[in-house]
């Protein structure tokens, strides 16, 4: 029989995505409905273990239904988050002046005794699950995770709270483009995220009607795209719009990658440039670029996002509630089921180059460089 709980913590851990707030507002209504207390643990894990960050003592602050009043429409995490800083591979100085990763969970395991926590919900991606589980093997924590990134890319749910909303955005950006691309006669490139599964690019320039979509799981021709600028020149349209997931690949290429540092995540960029740079100089098109990047994960969710984010919040409490440890919450229409966290730790859901959208833009006209 599973542990009678209490008190459990929540946290919020990667990049920010429209949606998070809705997952703890239902979160702490599910379970102070049960009795239990719940609390927040600040900046990831960070709150714990960097306590020194927190002067105030507020590293770990109560979360109650007057906090979280009024927060289910507001983008990002009102707890924070980070996107450094794993605790089994801790970044720290060495008397050398270089850095080391130095495994720290046992000083979370800690945290979680000395608060007296009972469960923990983990609200994050791939990274951020995948920690979670291994604190939970490690300290013997119940964890419920709950799935969380833009990018839409994690194993075993139809859908990750954000990634509406950011399509959305992108859709709207290049709606708006097309009138000055056309005004001007330019070819314009937008950039939006998407490190290793192009969902964003794919979903959003079908949308909003691009003519060109490169993704990273179709590698692309730069010399196809051009072609496909220049036969539309020749049919009288002489402006074009490309959208391009910042982690599309060139045949025979590699991802642009503008930052590898210790203890954190690649951080991919240039890619838009770069593309833009190369069309202008086979077309001779002036070709501008369009980067969205941050402001996909920013504003207010959806009201497709708002629904999810409150059913993955309220379905986690139900998942501690029957005892369950180690699981993720996860959408499985038309219904919120449960799966362990090893089906989504180290995997990416690609976007299948055999799907109905992939065919249904090429029945547009869409191109993907190849």
């Amino acid at each position: 029989m599973a542990q009678e709980i209490k008190r459990i913590a929540v946290s919020t851990g990667g990049g920010d995505a429209p949606g998070l707030n809705a997952v703890i507002r239902a979160v702490v209504h599910a379970a102070t409905k049960r009795g239990w207390e719940v609390f927040g643990i600040r900046d990831g894990y960070n709150g714990i273990f960097l306590p020194e960050r927190y002067p105030n003592g507020d590293g770990v602050i109560p979360l109650t239904r007057a906090r979280v009043r009024g927060i289910t429409h507001l983008g990002g995490t009102i707890i924070g988050t980070t996107n450094r800083g794993n605790p089994f591979k801790y970044p720290m100085p060495q008397p050398d002046g270089t850095m080391k990763e130095v495994d720290r969970a046992d000083e979370i395991v800690a945290g979680f005794k000395k608060y007296g926590f009972d469960a923990l919900v983990a609200i994050g991606g791939d990274g951020s699950l995948t920690i979670a589980n291994d604190l939970a093997k490690r300290g013997n924590i119940r964890v419920v995770g709950v799935p969380k990134t833009i990018d839409n890319d994690l194993e075993g749910t139809v859908a990750t709270f954000g990634f509406d909303t950011a399509v959305s955005f992108a859709t709207e950006a290049i709606d708006r483009l097309h009138s000055t691309a056309e005004s001007h006669h330019r070819v314009m490139v937008v950039e939006v995220m998407g490190r290793t599964a192009g969902w964003i690019a794919l979903n959003s320039g079908v949308a909003g009607t691009a003519d060109v979509i490169l993704i990273p799981e179709i590698p692309y021709d730069i010399n196809v795209v051009a072609e496909k600028i220049n036969e539309r020149e020749k049919a009288g349209r002489n402006f074009s719009i490309i959208v391009v997931a910042e982690g599309a690949i060139a045949k025979d290429g590699t991802a642009s990658v503008i930052e590898k540092e210790l203890g954190k995540a690649e951080r991919f960029g240039g890619l838009g440039e770069k593309i833009a740079a190369q069309i202008q100089a086979l077309t001779k098109k002036e070709t501008r670029c369009v980067v969205l990047g941050h402001l996909l994960r920013g504003g207010s969710p959806s009201a497709f996002d708002r629904l999810l984010s409150l059913r993955f919040g309220a379905a986690a409490v139900r998942a501690l509630e029957e005892g369950q440890s180690g699981v993720v919450v996860v959408l499985d229409p038309p219904t919120v089921n449960y799966i362990p966290i090893e089906q989504v730790a180290h995997r990416v859901r690609h976007v299948p180059v055999d799907s109905d959208t992939i065919w249904t833009a090429q029945d547009l006209g869409i191109s993907f460089g190849v």
